[in-house]
C-alpha cells in the first residue's frame, strides 16, 4: 500500500514523497510491526525504544509513526494510542510536517555534548503542551559523547509518565549497554529483493513511469536492502523519461553487463589471458568502472561457491534465467579450491586498486595473475601425474651421495616417492673393521628413541601417530602415512636423522603395506587389555556394585614405570659416629 502524496507544486524526491505514514506502509519489517501492535493493544508501551538497522530501512520513519500513534486522537478527537494513526487529526498532521511542539527531533551527530542533553533533562519535567505524550526522537544516538550518555541515564530509567524516548542508530555496538538495558530494542531488517522490487514497481506505477523488470532487479541489487537508496535510484532512473531499460540503469550505476562479466569469468578460468584482457578493455570502453568489474567478479565467485554448497540459492529473483543457468553450470564444473583461490586473489586485487597509479592497470594485472594460475593442477593431480610418469626417477634418487653399504630393496607396489632430498642409498662404505655409524639403529624403535633423546617433541608425536612402517633397515625407512600425517613428514624426518647421525637417510612414502603406527598399536593394546579386564568376573561384580564407575586398565610395565617415577630417591648411607 502506497500512501497518497499531498498535492504540492514544489517537486519532492520519491524517497520523501512516498515515505510511509503508517505501519501498514512499512515494508519488510513485519516482526517489529506485529510486536508494536500487540504492545499498543495491550497497553504495554515501553518508556524508551531504540531502533537499529542499516541506512534507509525506516528507523526515523518508524520513530515518527510511533510518535503519531502515541498522540493520535482520531478524526473525531476522542481516540487513544493506536498503531493506525488517522493522519488527519491535528497531531498527526503536525508530526508529519515536523512542526509539532511536543515531538522533538534531535540529530545526535551535530548535538553530541552534555549541554544538549541537559536541555532535554530540564524540559522533561513539564507536561506536554498540546499532545498526550512528549516524545523525544534522537537520531544517530551512538554519536553522543560518553558524558552525554551518562547524564541521560537517570532520566531514561525513570522518566515522567508523559515522556517517551525513541532512539535510532546504525551503530548499535557503540551505544553503552547501560542505555540498551533501559530501552526496548527493535532490529530493522534489510528488505528482501523480491519485496523491494514490488515496492519499486508500485511507486513507478503511481508515478506513471515505465521501467523494465531487469532494471528494477539491478536497482534492488545495488540498494543492498535499503528502501531509501532504492527509491533514490529509481527517481534517477525514471528522470530521463520514456522506458527505463536495464542497459540505461547499468550505465547509470557504472556497472558492466552481468552477462559480459560472466564471459570474462569464463575466459579467466580457461586461462585465455589475451581474450580476458580484450573483454576487460571492451567493458572499460563501454563505461564500466574497473573496480566495479573486479567487485562483480568477486561477487560471481562467491555466488558460484554458494551455489556449489546450496543449490537452492539459485532461486534469486534478481537473476535472469540465463544467469541462473550459467551459474548452475559453473557450480557443477568448477572445483571449490579454484573458486576459493579466485576469491582470495580478487580481494587482494581490490586492495591494490587503492594504491595503484591507475585503476585499469590494477584490474589488468589482476586478470593476468588470475589467468596464469587458472590452469595450475591441483596437488592431487600433480601427485597422480608424478606417479603415472613412466621412467621418472623418484625425487632425490639422482642426487650424488656416498655408495650404499647394501642394496636398497624396492618400495611396495604403491610406487613410493622419495622425500627429503636424501639419497636412495642409506649407508656410507667404511674401512673393514671400523664400526658403522648406523649399527646402533638396528631397529626402528632405536630411531624413535633417538628422536626422544633429541627432545624433538613435535617430530616424535608425528612419527608415533603418522608413520605406518612398511620396511626398515639402517639408513632406509619406507612408511605409509597415517590420516593425520603432514605432507612433508618424510622430508623433515630424513633431514633431522641426517643432522643427528651425520649419515644420509633414505625416507620414502608408499601407498600401502604399512603396519599400524606406534600410537595405533598402543591404542589397540589398551583396548585389548580393557576388553580382557571387563570379561573378568571380579571386575564385572565391581561395576555392578558401583554403577557409573569408570575402568582404568594399566599393564604391569606401565605400573612399574609409574611406581619408579613416584618413588623417592634412595638416600646414601651416612656415617654415624655413635655406631662405632
Amino acid at each position: 500500500m502506497i500512501p497518497e502524496p499531498a498535492p504540492e507544486t514544489a517537486y519532492r524526491v520519491l524517497a520523501r514523497k512516498y515515505r510511509p505514514e503508517t505501519f501498514a506502509d512499512l515494508v519488510g519489517q513485519e516482526a517489529m510491526v506485529r510486536t508494536l501492535r500487540n504492545a499498543f493493544k495491550a497497553g504495554r508501551i515501553a518508556q524508551a525504544f531504540i531502533l537499529t538497522g542499516i541506512r534507509g530501512t525506516g528507523k526515523t520513519t518508524t520513530a515518527r509513526i510511533i510518535a503519531k500513534g502515541l498522540n493520535c486522537v482520531g478524526p473525531d478527537g476522542t481516540g487513544g494510542p493506536t498503531t493506525e494513526p488517522c493522519g488527519v487529526c491535528v497531531h498527526c498532521r503536525a508530526i508529519s510536517e515536523g512542526r509539532h511542539v511536543d515531538v522533538l527531533e534531535m540529530d545526535a551527530a551535530s548535538r553530541t555534548g552534555v549541554g544538549d542533553i541537559r536541555e532535554i533533562i530540564e524540559s522533561v519535567r513539564y507536561r506536554a503542551a498540546e499532545a498526550r505524550y512528549k516524545v523525544y526522537i534522537i537520531d544517530e544516538v551512538h554519536m553522543l559523547s560518553t558524558n552525554a550518555f551518562n547524564a541521560l541515564l537517570k532520566t531514561l530509567e525513570e522518566p515522567p509518565e508523559h515522556v517517551k524516548f525513541i532512539f535510532a542508530t546504525t551503530e548499535i555496538r557503540k551505544v553503552p549497554v547501560t542505555v540498551l538495558s533501559r530501552c526496548q530494542r527493535f532490529d530493522l531488517r534489510r528488505i528482501e529483493p523480491e519485496v523491494m522490487m514490488g515496492l519499486l514497481r508500485r511507486i513507478a506505477t503511481a508515478e506513471g513511469a515505465e521501467i523494465e523488470d531487469g532494471a528494477l532487479a539491478l536497482i534492488a541489487r545495488a540498494a543492498e536492502g535499503s528502501a531509501r537508496d532504492a527509491t533514490s535510484l529509481l527517481d534517477q532512473a525514471i528522470a530521463g523519461g520514456g522506458t527505463a531499460t536495464a542497459e540505461q540503469v547499468r550505465a547509470m550505476l557504472g556497472l558492466a553487463d552481468r552477462g559480459r562479466v560472466l564471459d570474462l569469468f569464463d575466459l579467466i578460468l580457461k586461462g585465455e589471458a589475451a581474450g580476458a584482457l580484450e573483454e576487460l578493455g571492451a567493458q572499460y570502453s563501454d563505461g564500466a568502472d574497473p573496480v566495479m568489474v573486479l567487485r562483480d567478479l568477486a561477487e560471481i565467485a562467491h555466488w558460484v561457491s554458494v551455489l556449489k554448497v546450496s543449490p537452492g540459492a539459485s532461486e534469486d529473483p534478481t537473476l535472469s534465467p540465463d544467469e541462473r543457468a550459467r551459474g548452475q553450470a559453473m557450480a557443477a564444473a568448477i572445483p571449490m579450491r579454484v573458486l576459493a583461490r579466485f576469491w582470495q586473489m580478487l580481494l587482494k586485487a581490490l586492495e591494490e586498486v587503492a594504491v595503484a597509479p591507475n585503476a585499469m592497470m590494477a584490474a589488468e594485472m589482476a586478470v593476468i595473475r588470475l589467468t596464469h594460475v587458472a590452469d595450475l593442477p591441483s596437488p592431487e593431480d600433480l601427485v597422480r601425474q608424478l606417479q603415472g610418469a613412466k621412467g621418472t626417477p623418484a625425487m632425490g634418487a639422482g642426487m650424488p651421495g656416498p655408495a650404499p653399504r647394501a642394496p636398497v630393496p624396492q618400495a611396495s607396489r604403491g610406487a613410493g616417492v622419495s622425500m627429503g632430498g636424501v639419497s636412495g642409498g642409506g649407508a656410507v662404505a667404511l674401512p673393514a673393521g671400523q664400526p658403522h655409524p648406523l649399527d646402533r639403529f638396528a631397529r626402528f624403535e632405536d630411531v624413535v628413541q633417538l628422536i626422544r633423546d633429541q627432545r624433538d617433541i613435535g617430530l616424535l608425536m608425528e612419527v608415533e601417530s603418522g608413520v605406518r612402517l612398511a620396511r626398515y633397515q639402517p639408513g632406509r625407512i619406507e612408511f605409509e602415512p597415517g590420516p593425520m600425517a603432514s605432507p612433508d613428514l618424510a622430508q623433515r624426518l630424513g633431514q633431522r636423522l641426517q643432522s643427528w647421525t651425520g649419515t644420509r637417510w633414505g625416507v620414502s612414502v608408499v601407498s600401502e603395506g604399512g603396519q599400524p603406527s606406534i600410537r595405533e598399536a598402543q591404542l589397540a593394546q589398551a583396548s585389548a587389555l580393557e576388553a580382557e579386564a571387563l570379561a573378568h568376573p571380579l571386575v564385572q561384580a565391581a561395576l555392578r556394585a558401583f554403577p557409573g564407575a569408570k575402568l582404568k586398565v594399566q599393564s604391569r610395565e606401565e605400573k612399574a614405570q609409574a611406581a619408579e617415577v613416584e618413588a623417592l630417591p634412595e638416600v646414601p648411607d651416612e656415617w654415624d659416629p655413635f655406631e662405632e
